[in-house]
């Protein structure tokens, strides 16, 4: 997922190989809710991807790995 400030938190979602987005697409008004997605998609795995996303927030843009279910990564294929 890579995420960036801009008029709100947009949240784009890529496939494996990083290059090619998937159609679903959030914006959330605050940081919280970013963070709130990557720990629904498995994406804070320890302390490190945690900071990581932190200061991804803090600079207004980033990005973190997911680990999503099948389910999850069939919703966001949907749009």
């Amino acid at each position: 997922m890579y995420f960036m400030f801009r008029n709100g938190w947009y949240c784009q979602f890529l496939e494996a190989d990083l290059k090619t987005a998937l159609p679903r697409r959030f914006t959330f008004a605050t940081p919280e809710k970013v963070v709130e997605l990557a720990e629904r998609g498995r994406g804070l795995k320890d302390l490190a991807t945690k900071q990581a996303l932190e200061h991804g927030i803090g600079m207004g843009r980033g990005g973190i790995h997911l680990h999503l279910t099948l389910e999850q990564y069939n919703k966001l294929k949907r749009g």
